[in-house]
């Protein structure tokens, strides 16, 4: 039966469908939190960026965010405008804009600090599950990304 269910075309039986609808009830959780501090859940992963590793590039935070420019781009005019962060073209290389925190930016971290708690605690998960699950899912995406079409892998 587990071939089987791997292959069906049942919704319920979908590994895609149940990660959709997983992201969707997390996601979902974040927003009245975050309305609180006037981001989408997209800003919220590009502050979170900032406040760990500090001023980076437009293609450092498209790499780590897994986003392409054409997504990335008016996030952060957006964040911009909001006065949270600064765009400035790098001196040693026109080509590249770099991507820091304002003031307003950095006093904004102190009011999410709560943020990731809150939900961990909407997933009700011991930390050794949430541990189990995040790993998985990370291996998922590796696995997934080295078998897409633009990188064929195994």
């Amino acid at each position: 039966m587990g071939a089987k269910a791997r292959g069906s075309l049942r919704l319920d039986d979908q590994l895609c469908f149940a990660l959709y609808a997983a992201s969707r009830a997390v996601t979902q959780r974040y927003r009245p939190l975050l309305d609180e501090l006037g981001l989408t859940y997209p800003q919220y992963l590009v502050m979170l960026v900032l406040w760990e590793q500090g001023p980076t590039t437009v293609k450092g935070l498209a790499d780590a965010l897994q986003l392409d420019y054409g997504t990335l781009s008016p996030l952060l005019k957006r964040l911009a405008a909001a006065d949270l962060v600064e765009r400035r073209r790098r001196s040693e290389d026109e080509r590249s804009v770099e991507i820091s925190l304002t003031d307003a930016g950095k006093k904004l971290k102190n009011r999410a600090s709560r943020i990731p708690q809150l939900v961990v605690d909407a997933y009700d998960l011991d930390a050794k599950g949430f541990a189990a699950l995040r790993d998985s899912l990370r291996e998922l995406t590796e696995s997934v990304t080295a078998t897409t079409p633009d990188n064929p892998g195994s």
